[in-house]
């Protein structure tokens, strides 16, 4: 695990640096989840490994300082991230992003493109609204939140390798984050994503596929090739990690 001190938020960004060669690829993970739990068996797969990996905890989550005063807005976790490709001195990377971390991945690309050259999104918050998670979270005020609803929805969840994820998860950064997710800004991250200049692919789990996707729906006018992983519903890379594995390889071949 490597830390970087962040001067401007007063706190430490974690990440796990796995040896390879480059480009490097860059794993973003999402609301309430960690960069190692989510990505360590995906950048380790024989279809995936060899490759300089990067797997971030962002702030409040995992390893990750949890500072009190952050806004936890997807923008400034997206500087985050590339405060740490800088101090890496790395660029034009393999960016990598679900869910949150998607979306996350959508806006450094945005604002950074010196630093990818290719992005991979797998079930990216690309719409106001938000999640059924992040509006569960949302529906209570920060305070009741942080006092007793995450308690009570750490009980409830009942996939025990979601439930692990998201007890080391801060109740602030998880309350701010899914406000952030629901207020979704103009120009949205689906917006964005349609307008980059960059090779981009689309991961959706077959299980999470409706006739009404319209994040699918923005990839797909937007020319950007969708992989189907089946067996698989928004936890994609949990639920079917060679699946996930053998569609990214395919995504970053494309």
């Amino acid at each position: 695990m490597r830390e970087l001190q962040l001067p401007e938020v007063g706190a430490r960004i974690r990440w796990i640096d796995i040896a390879g060669d480059g480009p490097a690829r860059v794993f973003v993970h999402g609301l309430g989840c960690t960069g190692g739990s989510d990505f360590a068996h995906i950048a380790a797969h024989p279809l995936l490994a060899g490759r300089r990996s990067i797997l971030v905890d962002l702030l409040g989550h995992g390893l990750s300082d949890r500072p009190g005063k952050f806004d936890y807005g997807l923008e400034s976790q997206a500087r985050c991230v590339a405060a740490v490709l800088d101090h890496l001195g790395l660029d034009g990377v393999e960016l990598v992003g679900h869910s949150m971390g998607g979306a996350i991945a959508i806006l450094l690309a945005a604002e950074r493109p010196d630093l990818v050259a290719r992005l991979v999104v797998a079930e990216p918050n690309v719409l106001p609204g938000g999640g059924p998670g992040s509006r569960s979270i949302a529906a209570m005020d920060e305070k009741t939140f942080v006092s007793n609803g995450f308690r009570r929805m750490a009980m409830l969840i009942d996939r025990p390798d979601f439930v692990a994820r998201f007890r080391l998860a801060d109740p602030v950064a998880l309350h701010r984050s899914a406000v952030a997710l629901i207020e979704l800004t103009t120009p949205t991250t689906g917006e964005l994503l349609a307008g980059l200049d960059i090779p981009r692919a689309f991961l959706v789990g077959a299980l999470s596929r409706d006739d009404e996707d319209d994040a699918e729906r923005i990839a797909t006018d937007a020319g950007i090739p969708v992989h189907v992983i089946a067996d698989a519903g928004h936890n994609l890379m949990i639920d079917n990690p060679d699946g996930f594995a053998e569609a990214l390889a395919a995504a970053l071949r494309d």
